[in-house]
């Protein structure tokens, strides 16, 4: 697409159907609306292709890209979705047409003007990622009990500064926390050991849709 699109338009990476393969609803068959763009740089990002490239969507074609798979769930994801302002108007939208939506986004933007229906995924980046110092901590506050946080754990040091914002913050007030290893570098046994030595009340997981497809594209 180019300038001749009209009306609120996306630039989007991907839209597949898959497995939820994170967050409490692993495992559901869910439609993936990956954005593209990031103003982030983790030094483990495994979806670094969604930087850049993409093509131009206008809204009304990605809507109707998603009801064609015919399932209730979406999970908007990126990059960053909340990079792209017209995101908050997809999400809106999504939420009017009957689905079930999350949002995986980064924790480093404002979170404040997403539609109440959608269920907010943020990641506090941990130091291990390189971008520790990017986490707006204001959006801690705006979290419901529908919303989770999500902490990706390179080594000891990232688990021992995990563990400390979840007590001395009383997150697991807030809403469900999910800890995850980095791929290849945290063996998810070990994580899954400080967690329970420590009597954590977070949930370990791991990316179902890479034990199932490995790092194949749109899976």
């Amino acid at each position: 697409m180019t300038a001749s699109v009209r009306g609120p338009a996306l630039k989007i990476s991907e839209i597949f159907l898959s497995l939820q393969g994170e967050s409490s609803r692993v495992g559901l068959p869910t439609v993936f609306v990956r954005l593209t763009g990031c103003p982030l740089r983790c030094v483990w990002c495994d979806t670094a292709y969604a930087f850049q490239g993409g093509r131009t969507m206008p809204l009304p074609e990605v809507l109707a890209v998603i009801a064609s798979y015919g399932v209730r769930h979406v999970c908007v994801t990126g990059g960053e979705p909340l990079a792209q302002h017209n995101c908050l108007i997809l999400l809106r939208e999504l939420g009017d047409a009957g689905h079930s939506v999350s949002l995986e986004t980064s924790g480093a933007l404002d979170i404040a003007g997403i539609d109440r229906r959608v269920s907010r995924i943020v990641d506090l980046k941990a130091p291990g990622s390189g971008e520790c110092a990017r986490n707006r901590w204001q959006n801690l506050d705006l979290l419901t009990a529908q919303d989770e946080i999500k902490f990706v754990l390179r080594d000891r040091v990232d688990y021992e500064w995990a563990r400390s914002e979840v007590v001395e913050r009383g997150l697991a007030d807030v809403c469900p926390l999910l800890f995850s290893p980095v791929a290849n570098e945290l063996p998810p046994a070990t994580l899954a050991g400080w967690i329970v030595d420590d009597r954590l009340p977070v949930r370990f997981q791991l990316q179902l849709h890479k034990i199932l497809w490995g790092d194949e594209r749109s899976r």
